[in-house]
């Protein structure tokens, strides 16, 4: 899959990040009349301007929305975990297309939102739900599920039914983010740059624990660039924290300061990154790539340059024979490699 997606890839990904983008929850009317917007509800809106059920169609419309919003979060998500399990210079490699394509802003857009009332909003029609749309039948009225509260993230935590397709987008959203800066420092302190603590720390109010487990991670990793004015003022986040997410023994979040790394670092750990997966690809799918990119890439080791380059070390480097090896060097390589046979499938079993 990564060899037919690699020519193609940051399209792949921009397209996905428009229809995400379009699916936001954002006023009907401004989505169809913005001039060249995407209209991803071409497919559902009816012939007719007046429709006989109004209320209907609006909240079908916004299902429509959440049902595109679920599905490409999902799948942005499963191609990070799918490219990390194959290999981690393909994960690097959609991770930095993401990046480069604005992906962290325009999730922390889509969190800025009324996250209360996107992950409470009752917007399923049970006769178009499966199975019913399938069967043509009524389904009997159901209770909804409804979200636990937490004492310790505050009193005016979010308290209502919960809407389990927004959800589980909203959690996918925070995983992605989470992913894509995960152990990369400058893109952590680019969230400081995109004002995003203000933005997570609204999103606590979803008082689910899957919600609050990713957020708080997301947290532990830029606490060191917020400042310690910050991290006295937010002494129960930093509880919870502790609580909720793993730790490891030389875990420095809470009292360090990355002073190594300043924000003008930012295009240059990006710019080694992209060098080293130019040279993955030049590697393995170098049958894929332009001609003008491969000029650009640096020589291997099978490369004339570079073997070149090795022979001449060879021929510098002293090497201190036997006595009586240049006599007889020409009867040791017949004895032991011209006449002496090998059984090569008895040796490959040993190793089977």
């Amino acid at each position: 899959m990564y060899r037919a997606m690699l020519p193609k890839m940051e399209d792949y990904i921009i397209a996905l990040l428009k229809v995400l983008l379009a699916s936001a929850s954002t006023p009907l009317a401004k989505a169809i009349k913005t001039s060249g917007a995407l209209n991803v509800l071409a497919d559902v809106l009816p012939e007719d301007a007046n429709p006989v059920e109004p209320q209907r169609l609006q909240k079908d419309l916004s299902r429509h929305k959440e049902i595109i919003t679920k599905a490409v979060s999902a799948s942005l998500l499963l191609l990070l975990k799918h490219f990390r399990l194959n290999h981690v210079y393909q994960f690097e490699f959609i991770s930095q297309c993401m990046f480069y394509a604005n992906c962290i802003p325009l999730v922390l857009k889509f969190l800025n939102t009324d996250m209360n009332h996107f992950v409470t909003g009752e917007n399923s029609i049970p006769s178009l739900d499966f199975p019913s749309c399938v069967f043509y039948i009524e389904p009997p009225p159901t209770p909804r599920h409804t979200i636990e509260t937490e004492e310790q993230m505050g009193e005016d935590g979010l308290q209502g039914k919960l809407c389990w397709r927004n959800m589980f987008s909203t959690v996918n959203l925070l995983r992605i983010i989470q992913k894509l800066t995960k152990w990369r420092s400058p893109r952590t302190m680019m969230l400081n740059v995109f004002k995003s603590p203000p933005i997570l720390k609204k999103t606590l109010k979803i008082t689910h624990w899957m919600v609050h487990l990713y957020v708080l991670k997301l947290f532990k990793q830029q606490a060191k660039y917020l400042g310690k004015n910050w991290r006295k003022g937010n002494m129960k986040i930093l509880s919870s924290i502790y609580q909720h997410v793993r730790h490891r023994l030389l875990d420095d979040w809470a009292y360090g300061s990355d002073l190594d790394t300043q924000q003008w670092e930012v295009p240059n750990g990006e710019q080694q990154l992209k060098a080293s997966l130019e040279t993955y690809h030049a590697m393995w799918y170098s049958d894929l790539l332009p001609e003008s990119v491969m000029h650009d890439i640096p020589c291997h080791i099978d490369d004339d340059e570079m073997t070149c380059d090795v022979q001449e070390l060879i021929d510098r480097t002293e090497i201190q024979m036997p006595k009586d090896f240049d006599r007889n060097y020409k009867d040791w390589l017949k004895r032991e490699v011209y006449d002496k046979e090998h059984d090569w499938d008895i040796l490959l079993q040993k190793f089977g």
